[in-house]
């Protein structure tokens, strides 16, 4: 039987424009899941082949939202029999339902009305508990979280190290000791109290809004990797909460990362040890400066040992951590609700 699709008429009698638009996206997103959901018959392999899992995102988590009505989870990372929608009249169709925590606020009323049986939602977020407010709101509502911590039902994290066997050891030409690209600076944060102390014993190049200084996107890692030390200092301390700064602006630019975060142990759970200086490897900051201006170049190398086994990887396409879900499903539990969201959070 053909697929019939409601239009609503203009009042010139035709259908309008973003009607048009809108059952154009719909109608193709379902040729794709037809094809899933349909497999051919006259093929053993296709037989086999699995229904799909239909992840709607309930509002896209950054600015731009991109095309995912095609197969972007196989085409882009191969991860096969995963369908992505933004389109929420396939809301009923869906397995599970992702909502960032920047788009809930404020309240529920944008929440769907209805949850179909067996359907999860999962809860996402990449900021720490500091920065993120009016969760209380939300218990019994997620089965799911998504989020930068090791224990959540999907970890995303900032980024990774990943294996090499080819790497090789590439420390760029230095010109200056140490910098720190800075946007949003708070006296209230204990990293302006660490950089206020340390600057008495030492000069740091600062970049970024709040210096009046922003480095555009093909500037930043070039400008950073002329410094031997990058300030990767985090704007709140949270277990695993543990961002760019590091694998960004210090490793992948090619900087020894000075870090200010969870404890070393918990760095340690995703880099090496002889990679990073922790502030709080030091009794005072005077000492953290000393060792840093005397470091001489054959200490200084050993810091990047870790290129001869790793590269860095980084995640920053939402695509490809929404389509994480899809390969965690199977291991994930069913018919569990949060019932304290924030309790969870700030454990």
């Amino acid at each position: 039987m053909p697929l019939v699709l409601p239009l609503r008429w203009s009042s010139w009698g035709r259908p309008g424009v973003k009607t048009l638009v809108t059952a154009g996206v719909f109608v193709t997103i379902l040729w794709n899941l037809r094809f899933f959901l349909n497999p051919s018959k006259g093929s053993g392999e296709d037989s086999k082949r699995r229904e799909p899992l239909v992840i709607l995102v309930w509002e896209w988590p950054s600015e731009q939202v991109p095309d995912v009505s095609r197969d972007v989870c196989h085409e882009l990372y191969s991860i096969p029999g995963c369908q992505l929608t933004t389109e929420r009249q396939l809301l009923h169709l869906a397995n599970v339902v992702v909502f960032p925590h920047s788009r809930l606020q404020p309240g529920q009323g944008k929440l769907p009305k209805e949850r179909p049986p067996g359907q999860n939602w999962v809860w996402v977020s990449l900021e720490s508990p500091s920065n993120t407010r009016a969760l209380a709101a939300w218990n019994q509502t997620f089965n799911w979280v998504m989020t930068y911590r090791q224990d959540s039902d999907i970890f995303i994290p900032y980024g990774k190290l990943v294996p090499n066997q080819s790497a090789t050891v590439n420390i760029p030409a230095k010109t200056n000791l140490v910098s720190w690209v800075i946007s949003n600076y708070h006296r209230t944060q204990k990293r302006a109290e660490v950089y206020k102390n340390l600057s008495r014993y030492l000069h740091v190049n600062i970049y970024g809004k709040a210096n009046n200084k922003p480095l555009c996107k093909d500037c930043l890692l070039p400008t950073i990797s002329k410094s031997k030390f990058y300030l990767a200092f985090e704007n709140s301390i949270h277990r695993d909460y543990i961002t760019e700064k590091l694998w960004r602006n210090s490793l992948l630019a090619g900087t020894v990362p000075v870090v200010l975060g969870p404890p070393r142990a918990n760095y340690e759970q995703f880099i090496p040890a002889d990679s990073f200086i922790h502030v709080n490897d030091f009794g005072s900051l005077e000492e953290l400066a000393t060792f840093l201006k005397t470091m001489n170049s054959s200490r200084y190398q050993q810091f990047f040992a870790w290129q001869r086994r790793f590269s860095v990887k980084l995640y920053s396409d939402w695509r490809e951590r929404i389509c994480a879900i899809c390969t965690a499903y199977p291991h994930l539990p069913q018919g569990r609700l949060y019932p304290d969201l924030q309790s969870w959070f700030n454990s």
